[in-house]
């Protein structure tokens, strides 16, 4: 990564990018050798713990700093099918933190390139301790990523 801006991390993240090469494996397929359409959120779940260990904010550091970050929005679009034994790689970009983490994600098949599923999701800051919903990310996300950024 390059620091084109002369020092100062750009106020979105889309820099900080991680992905995760994943073989779909014979139980996430149908009968049709079509991975469920289930398995793709914990693909997706790969390549953002890929991303969280990239911020050094993965779940273990998310816990230590007194926030739980779950879920609350999931979307994908299924472009086309992955099938037993296929080689994929799995995404994931940090597009908000302001308020919320927002995540992008993009699976490709490795040897075509196609893309085979997009998708996002969002989670929000809980303070572990009294279970109050944060509307504004904590400090520590921006502390996190000024590391990432000047580790670049």
């Amino acid at each position: 990564m390059t620091n084109e801006m002369n020092g100062r991390r750009p106020e979105k993240a889309p820099w900080l990018v991680a992905s995760a090469d994943v073989e779909i494996p014979f139980h996430d397929v149908d009968a049709m050798e079509v991975a469920w359409h289930g398995h793709y959120v914990k693909y997706f779940e790969i390549a953002r713990c890929a991303l969280l260990r990239r911020l050094n904010y993965d779940y273990p550091q998310m816990q230590a700093s007194g926030y739980l970050w779950p879920i609350v929005e999931c979307h994908l679009k299924y472009v086309r099918p992955a099938r037993y034994g296929q080689h994929v790689r799995v995404s994931a970009s940090l597009i908000e933190y302001e308020n919320r983490l927002r995540i992008a994600y993009e699976i490709h098949d490795i040897a075509t390139h196609q893309r085979l599923t997009k998708g996002y999701t969002m989670q929000v800051a809980v303070d572990a301790r009294t279970g109050e919903m944060q509307f504004v990310s904590p400090s520590v996300v921006s502390e996190k990523l000024e590391a990432a950024w000047i580790a670049g």
